[in-house]
């Protein structure tokens, strides 16, 4: 039986409102939480290598240097390309895709890379083109132009913006490598409302191989509007196409492993997962080619 005063009328009024709602304000507040989940608006951390070491990849030698240090890159001597795929804290919603090729030429080498973040309601993607070159016998550099683009909803449409990056590696000796890389440094405007910008972002790290077995890595990142963030990770290799891999960051606290195997010299898979206390597991995976001699 209805109450007095109510109506099959009046419900159909509440659910419609619900409905409403739903479509409305959700992805508006899914918009928000997404912020704080990115850590970074406009840059995530790509491949699974890098997410099993708490991303403390600054001075890493690998093809997915496109998406942490352009100028780690002049490293490689053949053509690669790879492709990986994240899912933070286990939510469809926040589904992250990458891309990325290189190529050495005579002089440097050029990189072009793609990264896809979100959903239907809420998605940001970025596509860069990149150059990094020896400055000197132990140092190189990279820079890098990215396009952005950030969808949320039909309703509130679509920003665009571009960033730069530049990056440097100096190579200490065949063992010890420090890298720091600047993402946006000219403070790019993603929208003028509120003075919304795309993150700058300050890395300043270093790997160093204890033996050929052993590396370890280390890294400080400083997003300007978060605090300073510490990373540290191992990587350890019990057979020589075998890596186990684990690490720790900070602020907030997250816990992270892995392991990765190459098949053959050519083709290099990897998996692992990083933790978060509160929000859980986000596990990844990457897979990376690499030319043939």
């Amino acid at each position: 039986m209805l109450k007095k005063g109510y109506s099959l009328g009046s419900e159909g009024r509440f659910t419609s409102l619900v409905s409403k709602i739903k479509r409305d304000v959700f992805p508006l507040l899914l918009f928000f939480l997404m912020g704080q989940v990115l850590i970074a608006q406009g840059w995530t951390p790509v491949g699974a290598r890098s997410n099993s070491l708490a991303n403390a990849s600054v001075a890493l030698e690998d093809v997915w240097a496109y998406h942490h240090n352009p100028a780690n890159l002049t490293a490689l001597k053949k053509w690669s390309a790879g492709i990986s795929y994240e899912n933070r804290f286990l939510l469809k919603e926040l589904q992250s895709q990458g891309l990325v090729f290189a190529i050495p030429l005579k002089v440097g080498v050029i990189s072009t890379g793609v990264q896809s973040y979100g959903f239907k309601n809420f998605r940001t993607n970025r596509i860069g083109l990149g150059y990094s070159l020896f400055l000197s016998e132990f140092l190189s550099m990279g820079v890098q132009l990215n396009y952005h683009q950030l969808r949320l909803t039909d309703a509130y449409g679509m920003k665009q913006s571009l960033t730069a990056e530049v990056g440097l590696q100096a190579k200490i000796n065949k063992d010890w490598k420090i890298g720091c890389s600047i993402f946006n440094m000219g403070r790019s405007l993603l929208s003028t409302y509120s003075e919304d910008r795309l993150t700058t972002l300050i890395r300043f790290g270093t790997y160093y191989k204890l033996s050929e077995k052993v590396m370890v890595v280390a890294e400080a990142e400083k997003n300007i509007e978060y605090p300073l963030r510490i990373k540290a990770a191992l990587e350890y290799a019990p057979m020589s196409k075998v890596f186990l891999r684990g690490g720790i960051a900070t602020q907030p606290i997250e816990l992270s492993a892995g392991f990765g195997y190459k098949l053959k010299s050519q083709y290099h898979l990897d998996f692992g997962s990083s933790y978060h206390q509160i929000l859980g597991w986000s596990p990844h995976f990457s897979f990376t080619y690499q030319m043939k001699n």
